[in-house]
């Protein structure tokens, strides 16, 4: 049987991954992401891991490095890849929303908006029939509104306490977020067998079927 290559982020998404490949009855080393390496071999599983940032994991997989991959729903709409989303997760559970200072509204012309997701926010505001500018930033988006780079920013929000912590508020809600499995189509037909039982593993676990 052939090695089936899975990249999955760091941090929260793969803990909580990793934990239903275990309940999916997966032997996988418990101390996993413990380790420095950033290409993990699971011999026993024939399964190979790619430690990736969350924005590049949509990448490995549309180029074929990997045969599956784990990434959140942001990252998908805002990277477009051409990848097959076969499975909700339902872990890693947040959403992107609009926040600002409190008491603020929005200008009249081209307000400013920070976010890490400049394809999400265009796409928004051009539903929402509002022309705004886009300032895209890679880190610290609570700052923005803080030191006069924008008049709102578009995020992620989880708990909310980032934004409560920052002064901000939370103005609209845009949409719902959580990880899904996404595959490569050539991988999908070369690999159907061991894609197709890992599909059907997990989604036992999240109660997908």
């Amino acid at each position: 049987m052939s090695v089936l290559t899975i990249a999955m982020p760091k941090g929260r998404i793969f803990e909580e991954a990793a934990q239903l490949l275990v309940q999916a009855g997966y032997n996988i080393p418990p101390d996993l992401e413990d380790s420095r390496k950033l290409i993990i071999d699971v011999p026993n599983e024939n399964m190979r891991f790619i430690l990736a940032k969350p924005m590049d994991v949509t990448t490995y997989v549309e180029h074929g490095v990997a045969d599956v991959g784990i990434a959140g729903k942001d990252v998908m709409l805002e990277e477009e890849r051409d990848v097959y989303e076969v499975l909700d997760l339902k872990i890693s559970e947040c959403y992107l929303a609009v926040a600002g200072l409190p008491g603020t509204e929005m200008k009249d012309v081209a307000p400013k908006i920070a976010t890490k997701y400049p394809g999400i926010a265009s796409s928004y505001y051009r539903e929402q029939g509002e022309q705004v500018e886009i300032v895209k930033l890679n880190g610290s988006i609570e700052l923005a509104p803080l030191i006069g780079l924008s008049d709102r920013i578009v995020d992620i929000v989880s708990t909310g306490r980032t934004l409560k912590e920052n002064g901000l508020v939370e103005f609209e809600r845009i949409v719902d977020i959580t990880s899904r499995l996404i595959v490569n189509p050539v991988s999908y037909r070369l690999k159907d067998k061991q894609i197709d039982e890992l599909v059907d593993r997990l989604a036992e676990v999240v109660g997908e079927v």
